[in-house]
């Protein structure tokens, strides 16, 4: 877990970006989101919910159920909170038009800074226009102490050139890396569905807000 820093303010916003399926979401993103939003200092943490991931199976539930239960996990916890234009897309969820999109918003010296886990950042050669997402962001990997995979022969060239070692010292509206070590709660949404599918409890791995949502709308039971 990391430790709070002093990140260096100005006028300009502090804007983390976390984005995923949220099938559904649990203690171990929020953790980390809230983790990482104080740490950085952030104005605001923007958990966005996937409607079509390119690199992913589609959700199990569909996406007002996600986006709700996502919502409710939030509620009143500054400075978390949900943006929903994935949603909106018909088409799948490419990070670059999030980043678009969400930079055409904000003031030119605006800070966006996109969170990936080590895995995510490692695959980002297959992504989507993935080289031109530091033209619009920084971007912070969430990097554990078990990873073990290497990053491809891409993706070290751009570390090599763009990183910096402190996650507080990124400067600009964007177009650095950075690496927060954090150790992460093990749970998994895989795990949470397949507990309520067997009709097991899921209690304390997601909030009680979102375990109340899921038992009302009788999400991730076991086909009959």
């Amino acid at each position: 877990m990391p430790k709070r820093g002093d990140a260096r303010r100005s006028d300009a916003r502090r804007i983390g970006i976390f984005g995923g399926t949220f099938d559904p979401v649990h203690i171990g993103h929020l953790r980390s989101a809230l983790e990482v939003a104080q740490f950085m200092a952030l104005d605001e943490l923007r958990l966005v919910p996937s409607a079509r991931p390119p690199h992913r199976d589609a959700p199990q539930v569909r996406a007002h159920d996600r986006l709700a239960m996502v919502e409710l996990a939030v509620a009143g916890l500054a400075p978390l909170r949900v943006d929903d234009r994935e949603l909106a897309r018909d088409k799948p969820s490419y990070s670059i038009d999030t980043l678009e999109s969400l930079r055409a918003e904000l003031a030119t010296d605006d800070q966006l800074f996109l969170l990936l886990g080590w895995d995510a950042f490692c695959g980002l050669p297959s992504w989507h226009r993935w080289n031109e997402l530091l033209e619009h962001c920084h971007i912070l990997v969430l990097q554990r102490p078990d990873a073990d995979s290497e990053p491809p022969e891409a993706l070290r060239n751009l570390m090599a050139a763009r990183s910096l070692n402190d996650p507080l010292a990124l400067s600009g509206p964007g177009g650095q890396i950075s690496f927060i070590w954090q150790t992460p709660l093990a749970v998994s949404a895989t795990q949470i569905r397949a507990l309520l599918a067997r009709g097991e409890s899921a209690r304390y791995l997601v909030p009680d807000s979102v375990l109340t949502y899921i038992h009302a709308h009788g999400l991730y039971r076991a086909a009959n």
